[in-house]
């Protein structure tokens, strides 16, 4: 018998259920908000039991931070300009757009609301590491390119531009322009003594 054939493959039905899951999630809390989310209604609409959900993520919170957390991963990518200045306003920007939305929204709202909760806390933790993780990235892009120093922290880099938005969003309740990318991009540059790229 080939062993390749029966050998199961990689991301196969247990990958498809969860993009279903999270799928459903996503939707769900984009019409009814985190005070309308349920599992039973999630369930229904990916086409898997209650019961799938809860062996695998726990709660209902845990579900719906984690179905957040992956789609803004994706709608959240890191950029890529030439210019550390460029990234960071990108993805300050990208950031702002997400956060006005009803999902950033709702992911704030969740996170405050369930901090406490063990599944989400680990959600949650993953989620920053890989966030900075991928920033290193831009700071290491800029160190080859003779932007920064070498040592440079890429996690106070991004920890700097994106604090201001976060603090917004859940203290102050200021709005959250988008001409506040740039500015926070030449606050961090200035912050890490780097020369502003025309």
């Amino acid at each position: 018998m080939n062993e390749s054939a029966v050998r199961p493959r990689p991301g196969g039905r247990s990958a498809r259920v969860r993009e279903a899951v999270f799928d459903a999630a996503v939707a769900v809390l984009a019409e009814q908000g985190p005070a309308g989310f349920t599992v039973g209604e999630v369930a229904r609409r990916a086409g898997v039991h209650e019961t799938s959900i809860y062996r695998r993520w726990g709660t209902r919170e845990g579900l719906a931070v984690e179905a957040l957390l992956d789609r803004s991963r994706r709608e959240l990518p890191i950029p890529d300009t030439g210019s550390l200045r460029e990234d960071l306003a990108a993805y300050a920007a990208e950031l702002i757009v997400f956060l006005r939305a009803p999902l950033g929204r709702a992911l704030m709202h969740t996170l405050t609301m369930a901090a406490d909760n063990p599944t989400v806390v680990a959600a949650r933790d993953e989620f920053w590491a890989g966030r900075f993780e991928l920033a290193g990235v831009m700071v290491e892009r800029a160190v080859a390119r003779g932007e920064v120093p070498e040592g440079t922290d890429s996690r106070s880099v991004l920890e700097l531009l994106i604090a201001p938005l976060h603090f917004r969003m859940q203290a102050t309740g200021e709005p959250l322009g988008i001409d506040l990318a740039d500015h926070l991009a030449d606050l961090v540059v200035r912050a890490f003594s780097l020369p502003l790229v025309d």
